[in-house]
């Protein structure tokens, strides 16, 4: 894929301090982008690696700008703020990951309403606010990009079966960037989303989904970095209202030996959520 075209272009990443958030910061800041992370992580969790601080650092490392912006995606003020700093400090914005999430697998009878809450907060509501405040840099700009890390919604209703709330989040997630697509066609804006076919190594998947034999059959987050890529280099007004996964995007750009992502080399790989097949 030819990354040049993304050089000194400005991107938006809510959350970013670890994951697949951070790969694709990285990977942006490898190609020569201005990175903005908005994430909460000011000082170390005990169980969780890396700060939005450290998070930056590796992207300025990684050759890039980095601006480490500490707020809560759920938060109107600290979303404008986050994107006023942006601007002032890049002088637009070009690109908008909505990375950050909260997920809770569990059927409606065991799920605590203060879940859903957060839930719904931080995946529907985190990134209607973050793409809303963006709205008006990316009509200014001229190759303008939002991606978002949720699933296809072609198979939802077979997936609400133990897990419906958290299903309603990602979907509507999928919903709110599929419609912006449309919305915003006439601004050239695309708006994609991007969703991994296996599990993919994360503190989510070590801590809430598996441990470390679900971590053993899953792929590393460089795959869903280099996807990411391969969508944000493509034309916005050609690649837009597509919910992809993240192999269909690098075939694509024409990268079809995968072997590289995966954690254990002779492993057996897991689908990931809201995944059918191969």
């Amino acid at each position: 894929m030819r990354t040049s075209v993304l050089a000194g272009r400005t991107a938006v990443i809510s959350g970013g301090s670890r994951g697949i958030g951070l790969a694709i910061g990285v990977a942006l800041g490898r190609a020569g982008c201005n990175v903005a992370l908005l994430a909460k992580t000011d000082t170390p969790h005990p169980k969780l690696p890396g700060t939005v601080h450290s998070a930056a650092e590796q992207i300025v490392e990684a050759g890039g700008r980095a601006l480490a912006h500490v707020g809560d995606v759920r938060s109107e003020e600290d979303v404008e703020r986050c994107v006023a700093r942006t601007v002032e400090r890049f002088g637009g914005i070009d690109m908008v990951i909505n990375n950050a999430s909260a997920i809770a697998l569990a059927p409606i009878a065991d799920l605590p309403p203060a879940r859903l809450a957060l839930m719904t907060d931080v995946n529907v509501r985190g990134t209607y606010l973050l793409t809303r405040a963006c709205l008006p840099h990316l009509r200014a700009s001229p190759r303008a990009h939002v991606l978002t890390l949720s699933p296809p919604l072609g198979n939802a209703g077979g997936w609400v079966a133990g897990h419906a709330p958290y299903t309603l989040t990602k979907m509507g997630m999928s919903m709110l960037t599929l419609g912006l697509a449309r919305d915003e066609a006439e601004h050239g804006i695309g708006a994609n989303c991007l969703w991994p076919r296996t599990f993919i190594a994360t503190a989510a998947v070590r801590n809430l989904l598996g441990g470390d034999d679900q971590v053993a059959r899953s792929r590393t987050p460089a795959i869903m970095a280099d996807a990411a890529l391969a969508i944000l280099c493509a034309d916005p007004r050609e690649q837009t209202g597509e919910a992809l996964l993240d192999d269909e995007a690098l075939r694509r750009a024409g990268v079809t030996d995968l072997d590289r992502y995966r954690v254990a080399p002779d492993g057996e790989l897991a689908l990931d959520l809201f995944v059918d097949g191969w």
